[in-house]
């Protein structure tokens, strides 16, 4: 069986429940990381035999990251990359150290979506997810929902991350794909689900 294999049981289940992105915590020498799991959009540019990509973060300074394509054998990145940032000790064995370093990771490695993650997690999932909607990652207030303009449909960010700030407004609209979710940076502006699903009525 391939080191990674549960990165591709990961991406099926992701691709099924129509998530674009999971995340999971790692730990290596006593530091706290958090992996951000991604699947490529349609257009993205994506190196030859990747899977998916990872994002990984410092969880004590998360603006401290590494980014690199994976598939079911590894890592697709430079060794020395991945070795400076995990601070991996260098050896006339590196091969040996590397191996054993995935086979440690591959063990953190989720096969299927979870729900219910830490608030840093989250936070961390949500900053992701408004970044790729062009979007300020603060916005996390959600103050209304509005129909997109001829045949637009929802981001799969957007819908993520309606789906992890607001699991209960989501069902409400899920459906109907020319539907999205509007946010703020303003936590006053911060409105109950009644009170989003009234306005929308009332228009």
């Amino acid at each position: 069986m391939s080191v990674f294999e549960n990165f591709k049981l990961l991406k099926a289940d992701m691709v099924a429940k129509g998530w674009v992105i999971e995340a999971f915590p790692f730990n290596y020498k006593n530091l706290d990381y958090i992996v951000l799991a991604k699947l490529y959009e349609v257009d993205e540019k994506k190196p030859k035999y990747a899977l998916m990509k990872v994002e990984i973060l410092k969880s004590e300074s998360i603006d401290e990251r590494l980014v690199s394509a994976v598939n079911a054998n590894g890592f697709l990145i430079e060794a020395k990359l991945l070795r400076e940032f995990f601070n991996i000790e260098y050896g006339k064995n590196i091969g040996d150290i590397l191996s054993q370093f995935n086979e440690y990771f591959a063990q953190f490695i989720p096969t299927q979506v979870t729900l219910g993650k830490s608030p840093l997690i989250e936070r961390a999932m949500v900053a992701s997810l408004s970044k790729s909607d062009s979007q300020d990652p603060s916005k996390r207030y959600c103050y209304g929902v509005r129909r997109n303009p001829d045949g637009q449909k929802r981001t799969p960010f957007n819908d993520n991350k309606t789906r992890l700030l607001r699991p209960t407004l989501y069902p409400e609209f899920s459906r109907d794909q020319s539907i999205s979710f509007c946010y703020s940076t303003d936590i006053n502006d911060h409105e109950s689900d009644a009170v989003i699903v009234q306005n929308f009525s009332n228009r």
